[in-house]
């Protein structure tokens, strides 16, 4: 399975021809390249996968897939919880 985590891009910059940006996942900065969302600019959202930012989205849908995520881990950490019983 593959899973993409919203990021908020901080800055924009080149490295060797390439476009990347430095992206904030909850206080933990990332680099990634933005090559294929030339719209990419900082403050707003991007889906990461692999080192590759794949589309922009509002910080609403960013906002609902955080809160998606974590509900999927504390279901985990439950999960976990229970088979130590």
């Amino acid at each position: 399975m593959c899973l993409g985590i919203p990021g908020k891009i901080l800055s924009i910059y080149e490295d060797h021809g390439t476009k990347m940006a430095k992206i904030d996942f909850g206080g933990v900065t990332r680099e990634a390249c933005i090559e294929v969302i030339p719209e990419a600019e900082p403050g707003k959202w991007t889906i990461v996968h692999a080192g590759f930012a794949l589309n922009l989205l509002s910080e609403e849908e960013a906002q609902e897939t955080l809160q998606i995520l974590q509900e999927m881990s504390d279901l985990a950490d439950q999960a976990d919880l229970q088979q130590e019983e």
